[in-house]
């Protein structure tokens, strides 16, 4: 059964959409490009965290980060880059999409820069053990990577940082008014906070790699 409608005034159609928003100009409509040329290896290069959008077969969807020193993505040639997968949940959301629906999104951030790199192409899980070799942190190899052809990638630009001040420390709440993640996953899990700030204590110092 088609479920009823959320919200009120929605929009439908392109047509509709254009109307309000208009149209992108020259440059925005110009600046994708179809492989990483010097300039997006470089950004990459530089970039110590990533977000990984993927769906499954049947639309629903997912965002995931990835974050290592500078560098940690490789870049075999304009067309291919390789994600180290290292330890995490073992929910495996971002894999499990993939082998459903090969589509993927990235958005490479460098902190301190507002403006964001883009990748968006087709991606496999890879048990390369050459590629994966290659991508050795704290002496240990992943046990998989994402692999991406990249089908087309774009500079963003920066208003998105500008107007929730990500990179001015002096915008930034204090320790004492930060949600408190133990909690946060207590009451969610029905167990007990101090058990699960245990739990994530020896996860972050012992299963980093």
């Amino acid at each position: 059964m088609e479920r009823e409608n959320e919200f009120r005034d929605v929009i439908t159609g392109e047509e509709e959409l254009r109307d309000l928003l208009g149209y992108p100009s020259e440059v925005v409509a110009r600046k994708a490009i179809g492989s990483l040329d010097d300039h997006c290896r470089d950004y990459i290069a530089k970039s110590p965290f990533l977000l990984v959008s993927t769906s499954d077969s049947e639309g629903r969807c997912d965002v995931s980060p990835r974050g290592d020193a500078p560098g940690f993505v490789l870049v075999l040639d304009g067309q291919r880059l390789v994600i180290p997968e290292r330890p995490g949940n073992r929910r495996a959301d971002s894999l499990r999409n993939i082998i459903s629906n090969p589509q993927i999104g990235l958005i490479f951030l460098i902190p301190g820069l507002e403006e964001t790199l883009r990748v968006n192409g087709r991606a496999y899980v890879t048990r390369d053990e050459e590629l994966l070799q290659r991508m050795q942190a704290m002496g240990k190899s992943p046990q998989l990577g994402i692999g991406v052809v990249v089908e087309e990638c774009y500079m963003h630009c920066a208003k998105a940082f500008k107007r929730s001040q990500l990179w001015r420390p002096e915008s930034w709440l204090g320790r004492e008014r930060l949600p408190v993640p133990a909690r946060i996953l207590a009451a969610h899990t029905g167990r007990d906070e101090q058990s699960i700030a245990q739990g994530l204590v020896e996860s972050y110092t012992q299963r980093l790699y």
